[in-house]
């Protein structure tokens, strides 16, 4: 039996839109059979547990659910990309992960579509979420 593949979702989650978005995008991964860490959860980072545990301990959960992930999901939306974000796509680029980006966002820059440093550390870009199931395909 095939082990499943772990994404690490990586994104924005400071605003309501955005934690129910992260979470829509964790039920469809894992409908395509796909494990799926979502910090906002799995890191226990909400603005409860920020004032009950310090920083670190959300830090130290997070980077051991990049360690322990196959892949990289990262939701690159917004003017531009969310440094935590950010951070994430270029620990996993050190770590030899492969980073999928999903910018559902119209808006681009006059040279690329995020970041240069971002869209390098990438391997795959989908528009939507339909493209980026399709491109998981790829990542079984």
């Amino acid at each position: 039996m095939d082990r499943k593949k772990k994404i690490y979702l990586a994104g924005p989650l400071f605003s309501h839109a955005e934690l129910e978005y992260n979470r829509k995008l964790r039920d469809l991964l894992l409908n395509k059979g796909f494990l799926v860490f979502l910090p906002q959860e799995d890191a226990e980072d909400c603005t409860e547990e920020r004032e009950k545990q310090n920083q670190e301990h959300i830090f130290r959960k997070c980077v051991e659910g990049l360690d322990n992930s196959d892949i990289v999901v990262a939701v690159l939306d917004g003017a531009d990309v969310d440094s935590g974000t950010a951070w994430e796509i270029g620990y996993a680029y050190a770590k030899e992960k492969p980073v999928i980006g999903l910018r559902t966002d119209f808006r681009s820059l006059s040279d690329g579509v995020v970041n240069l440093m971002v869209e390098m550390a990438i391997v795959a870009l989908a528009r939507d979420e339909n493209e980026l199931l399709k491109t998981m395909e790829r990542f079984r």
